[in-house]
């Protein structure tokens, strides 16, 4: 037995090793497509915003697909290598069933990069942000990106550190997460039914994901160019063009996944259960859609939640901090209802597909909500597409500015942006769906590894009992702790970033006049170094919060009886911490978006535009909405499933 669990924690950590190198790699190509992207759509936009749009989708997708590959790939090598080595389904071998467990720690290497790429990202470039609009736009009143703003170099490479290579890990530890918990439940699901071919139930993920590349493909290629000029062209709404292509990609992956259900889920011991199954993943396609659909409703400006905030801006700063406040804790209803349909849904069509286990009872249920998460991340690249390509169109415009062209390149990289902020706040709130599906996936294998080695049932959480109950608080404030040290380290290095700038505008006084170059590079490496250390506290809680809580419970149950005390109170402070993670970022992510959106529409020219007193009140709410949707939002959704997937990999230890 000890030699069993001394060899599985060396695979453990190659895995973790392998995550977290795929991890960063999936963020830094992030960032290299994008810097090279921003110059060529700023260049598209000089000659129509159909070729910028379809320039900055195509370079999007190219990453967004690198990333997607990287998750099936990497996780099929890491299969295929332990299936040889360690003589799976030979006699003395492991079974086929037991593998997935052994890929835990790939999941848990890309949550760890993931995690601390959001934070360090997310603080870079939203205290840049928050400095350069503070000082720029409110006190001296010159515009966005204007090259007289010494934090506007800044601001231009955060938008590549925090959306792009951020962004590129996040998905990437998404996808990894739920294509290993689906291969563990299908695992397990198999091995209870006693199917005598594993592998489909095993290897289903690898084949939707691998089907996403192609169906993604297609409705990025479907964004081509226009023949349309003048006026005509001038007209077109890019949102309406993207959510065209989102349509083709949706309507294909519909197809793909049923032909993969057909294909990898079909058992003669129940002839119906793969039509079960492929309802699942409709669920979960649907599920995404419909998230899609009411992230939109509440972060773009067309439509009524973001035109009242907007108005709120009239009558002043603390009117319009309240409405942006109001109008986060209102979307977390929605979603919730959403994802709740969707987990009961899919774990009731999988209970009903008609598979057993040897005892006659029902066993499809959490295989059912996995099915579920699939099929909402299954156009996972086009998603990842269309957030890259609101960074992209931000640092074209900031090229714009800074080069001077004239106004009507500059109102079509704008109209970019805008649609870049709707895509973004669109792909944080599908992260955070997908991230409540995979985290009650891990959850449900959390509890069957620790029956595993502890070998007896474990299926619940009692919060009747005290220590269960204190598990379950300690996981909720460590949501709420986290949020704050997030916003904190934004507001601590905004605050020097301010100071800085200040500083040059006093002491440079030609800057105003063009007559002396700001020092870009002084505020560059403000937030550059102080985004690497402000970010170690909230990570360091993130890491050594469940570990403390499992071993100082663990000992506690020993002395008085309960050898199963500290895996309980983890597991009560993961489920905790999951249900106030989900609700906490959807508040940060809508209401730091829809600030954002706020702001975007008077500076079109409503309610005053640029310079007036409502462009000064959203500013200032944009400003406290910065840190809310990076790092705080996109940061927990990461975290709580870092927590699932930390838990799993360290279960036998809390015993």
């Amino acid at each position: 037995m000890v030699t069993v669990m001394v060899t599985s924690a060396y695979i453990t950590v190659a895995a973790f090793l392998l995550g977290a190198i795929c991890s960063g790699i999936a963020g830094y190509i992030g960032m290299w497509v994008s810097v090279r992207a921003n110059v060529r759509v700023s260049s598209a936009a000089r000659r129509s915003a159909r070729e910028a749009l379809q320039v900055s989708v195509r370079a999007g997708g190219f990453s967004a697909l690198v990333v997607v590959g990287m998750a099936v790939i990497g996780i099929s090598i890491l299969y295929a290598v332990f299936y040889v080595w360690l003589g799976v389904d030979t006699p003395g071998g492991m079974k086929v069933t037991e593998l997935p467990l052994l890929l835990v720690g790939y999941g848990s290497g890309a949550s760890f990069v993931a995690l601390f790429a959001q934070l360090g990202g997310g603080i870079y470039t939203k205290a840049a942000d928050v400095g350069a609009d503070l000082v720029g736009k409110v006190e001296q009143g010159i515009p966005e990106d204007d090259p007289r703003n010494p934090a506007v170099i800044a601001d231009l490479v955060g938008d590549n550190v925090g959306d792009c290579a951020a962004r590129g890990a996040d998905l990437f530890e998404s996808i990894a997460a739920e294509i290993i918990s689906a291969m563990i439940l299908g695992g397990t699901m198999a091995h209870r039914c006693k199917i005598v071919d594993p592998s489909g139930f095993i290897l289903f993920p690898l084949v939707v994901h691998s089907f996403d590349l192609i169906v993604s493909s297609a409705g990025i290629l479907s964004i081509g160019g226009s023949n349309k000029s003048g006026l005509k062209a001038a007209k077109e709404d890019p949102m309406t063009i993207l959510q065209k292509g989102y349509s083709v990609s949706i309507v294909l992956a519909v197809i793909a996944f049923t032909v993969s259900t057909r294909w990898m889920l079909y058992t003669e011991q129940a002839p119906s259960a793969w039509l079960n199954f492929a309802l699942c993943g409709l669920v979960g396609i649907i599920t995404a859609y419909v998230f899609v659909w009411i992230t939109k409703y509440y972060a773009d400006y067309k439509h009524e939640p973001v035109g009242s905030l907007a108005l709120s801006s009239s009558t002043g700063h603390g009117t319009n901090i309240i409405a942006g406040v109001s109008l986060g804790l209102e979307l977390t209803a929605l979603p919730v209802l959403v994802i709740s349909v969707s987990i009961i849904s899919a774990f009731w069509l999988g209970r009903t597909s008609g598979l057993m286990d040897e005892s006659g009872h029902p066993t499809g249920g959490l295989f059912g909500t996995a099915v579920a998460t699939m099929g909402m991340l299954s156009t996972a690249a086009y998603i990842l597409t269309m957030d890259m390509f609101g960074p992209m169109a931000d640092n074209a415009g900031g090229i714009v500015e800074m080069s001077q062209q004239p106004e009507s390149v500059r109102d079509i990289t704008d109209v970019l942006d805008a649609v870049g902020n709707t895509m973004k706040a669109i792909t944080k709130g599908f992260a955070i769906g997908s991230a409540a599906l995979a985290s009650f996936l891990l959850f449900s294998a959390y509890l069957d590894e620790v029956a595993t080695f502890a070998r007896e049932p474990f299926k619940q959480v009692d919060i009747a009992i005290p220590e269960e109950f204190v598990g379950g608080l300690l996981g909720s404030m460590l949501i709420f702790v986290f949020s704050a040290w997030a916003c904190s380290a934004v507001g601590r290095t905004a605050q020097e970033v301010v100071t800085e700038v200040r500083r040059q505008f006093i002491e440079r006084p030609g800057i105003m006049d063009y007559k002396k170059r700001p020092d870009y590079g002084r505020c560059v490496a403000i937030v550059a170094s102080a985004s690497l250390r402000e970010m170690i506290r909230p990570g360091a809680l993130a890491i050594v919060s469940p570990i403390a809580v499992g071993f100082i419970f663990r000992i506690l149950g020993h002395c008085t009886g309960h050898p199963l005390l500290g895996a309980k109170v983890v597991a009560a402070m993961l489920m905790f911490a999951t249900v106030s993670g989900i609700l906490m970022a959807l508040f940060l992510n809508t209401s730091g978006g829809a600030w954002d959106n706020a702001k975007k529409y008077i500076e079109t020219g409503a309610l005053g535009g640029k310079g007036s007193e409502s462009h000064k009140a959203d500013v200032t709410g944009d400003t406290v909405g910065d840190p809310f949707k990076d790092p705080a939002g996109p940061s927990l959704h990461v975290l709580i499933k870092m927590l699932s997937t930390i838990t799993l990999v360290m279960a036998p230890i809390f015993l």
